[in-house]
């Protein structure tokens, strides 16, 4: 059994519609993800995330919950069972 089963990897673009200073919207969703302590990489159009499937998931629900009262916005996100490890 290969120990990677649960892994999940991520592709998430956020994207403020309605906002004072989206600038300061997409920095704080960074800092979530960076706080989430998952692997990451940040791309000019979106943002990588790797680990754990309920991690991963759980990250998705803590942006959604702390953006919904700052922001209004749209989420485009791509997950995958293919953790792209190799195996």
């Amino acid at each position: 059994m290969c120990p990677l089963e649960k892994v999940a990897s991520c592709q998430l673009t956020f994207t403020p519609i309605v906002s004072d200073n989206y600038m300061d919207d997409v920095k704080k969703v960074l800092d979530i993800i960076n706080n989430s302590n998952l692997e990451n990489s940040v791309g000019v159009l979106s943002t990588f995330v790797r680990g754990e499937k309920s991690k991963v998931l759980k990250l998705i629900t803590d942006i959604y919950e702390h953006m919904d009262g700052v922001t209004k916005f749209s989420m485009d996100i791509k997950i995958s069972n293919i953790c792209g490890c190799g195996q």
